[in-house]
């Protein structure tokens, strides 16, 4: 399956392509560029996750080898359907946790080994996805957890849990024609099948499809389902956690807020509507941030993306199509960003948490600073074009507001990373990219007014953080 794959490499990225999305922007080519790349680096974690498990015997190395030799066959029957499943951004995460883990055990590591085969076991249900996709007749056996058998792009099967203590449960799975028959112990089938709008149904109360928000350029799912969707992501030292199972009303304010961001990015620019046609796979749905009150009290709302899960975002509920709009101009740069830094070294610098960055309370590491004001420089340049092209004045007052706010951090936090001595080649030409259109941002000044209050915005937060940091070991500080 990875042979073509392995046989060549990705190549350098011209310094054309660096400076087009080193100004936030990119069409057709580079967007394909940076998903290649991803779906590259996937098949060989996948051929990585296959050598480690075949020098581990064990009870489940015999099941992988079987579920690989399926996955084999429904990408020879039809590559696009089953590398849909293999390229699912939320693969991602389990197959670096399973990594993580069989590289401990190699390394003289605990092998928990109930864990251990819960996780390879889920192999065997991405294989039966896949399959199903691609109309491979099979029967397969594996396990189910908690009273799940997660289907990952389809759906999850809940079933009665078995008393405690009494191990994980055998659940089979049968395909043909496109449909899949799910068994698990009171031996009666749930048969699912593709619907219409792209979700997977079953006429059994068990089976919970994976949604699907329409509307926008292409289907996008609504992933509350995938065990590995916020595993490993540190989102618990910020008190948040995924969603829960959404309401019908919950699931209705996404697919409003969905269909509705769409007319409103465009108001941002083509290249932020080009963004969510090209990279925009899944939505992870968060519980709200801690704090959030009933009607907007508080923070509101949290969002976040994962290097590992390339296409997916994570998200708390939009409460407008306008929030969530900012949101995917907000995350897909650092979903850009994360792609381009696995194809390209952009910088030498380490993980030393040490800079000032405008939008944070906290010192970042050098990456965290080039992150942040990448997204920023993108928002800055999307709320510009929003005001310029609203015409409800209100509207129009708040999108100059958010632009002079984000201009003005990226401004703050420029002079370090231009000045850096750790940028590349690569690096620095990307860099130079945005000092560019930052500097182009400025052809369009904001009403008399917005940039004054900015400014005193940011300089507020350069003051208390040189406050809250002095007396110890002295950070790097922009220069006022």
């Amino acid at each position: 399956m990875t042979a073509g794959i392995l046989s060549g490499g990705p190549g350098g990225v011209s310094d054309a392509v660096l400076r087009e999305l080193g100004g936030t922007h990119g069409g057709r080519a580079e967007f394909a560029l940076l998903t290649a790349g991803q779906q590259r680096l996937r098949l060989l974690q996948l051929r990585a996750l296959f050598d480690a498990v075949a020098l581990r015997p064990g009870p489940g190395a015999a099941a992988f080898r079987r579920h690989w030799a399926l996955l084999e066959a429904a990408d020879r029957a039809d590559r696009d359907a089953a590398r849909g499943v293999l390229f699912y951004p939320l693969v991602g995460p389990w197959v670096r946790r399973c990594l993580r883990r069989l590289d401990s055990v190699a390394q003289g590591g605990q092998d928990r080994s109930p864990e251990l085969l819960r996780e390879l076991s889920h192999f065997g249900l991405l294989a039966a996805a896949a399959a199903a996709r691609a109309r491979v007749p099979f029967t397969l056996r594996t396990i189910g957890h908690d009273g799940l058998v997660v289907l990952p792009t389809l759906g999850v099967l809940r079933f009665a849990q078995a008393p405690a203590g009494t191990g994980p449960e055998p659940v089979e799975l049968r395909g043909s024609g496109g449909r899949v028959a799910v068994i698990v112990r009171d031996g009666v089938p749930a048969v699912v099948h593709p619907h219409r709008d792209g979700s997977w149904r079953s006429g059994d109360p068990r089976w919970c499809p994976l949604r699907v928000l329409t509307g926008g350029p292409r289907p996008v799912l609504l992933d509350e389902i995938d065990p590995f969707r916020t595993e490993d992501s540190g989102l618990e030292r910020h008190g948040l956690r995924a969603d829960d199972r959404l309401t019908a009303a919950g699931s209705d304010q996404w697919q409003d807020a969905w269909a509705g961001a769409m007319s409103v990015i465009h108001l941002g620019g083509e290249t932020r509507a080009a963004e969510v046609a090209a990279l925009l796979e899944c939505f992870v749905p968060l519980a709200p941030p801690p704090g959030a009150g009933p009607h907007g009290s508080g923070v509101s709302h949290c969002s976040g993306t994962r290097r590992e899960a390339f296409g997916a975002v994570l998200s708390s509920t939009p409460r407008t199509p306008g929030y969530l709009a900012a949101t995917l101009v907000h995350e897909l740069q650092h979903a850009k960003l994360g792609a381009l830094a696995d194809l390209v070294l952009l910088h030498t610098s380490g993980a030393q948490r040490r800079y000032w960055a405008p939008w944070r309370p906290d010192p970042r590491p050098f990456d965290g600073l080039l992150q942040g004001a990448y997204s920023h420089l993108a928002l800055a340049e999307y709320w510009q074009l929003f005001a310029l092209g609203a015409k409800d004045p209100a509207e129009r007052d708040k999108a100059w507001a958010e632009h002079s706010r984000c201009r003005e951090q990226v401004g703050a936090a420029m002079p370090a990373l231009a000045g850096s001595q750790s940028l590349t080649h690569e690096g620095r030409v990307f860099v130079n990219a945005m000092v560019r259109q930052l500097t182009r941002l400025k052809d369009h000044p904001p009403p008399e007014g917005h940039l004054a209050r900015a400014s005193a915005y940011v300089e507020t937060a350069r003051r208390m953080w040189r406050r809250q940091t002095s007396g110890g070991e002295p950070p790097v500080y922009v220069p006022s």
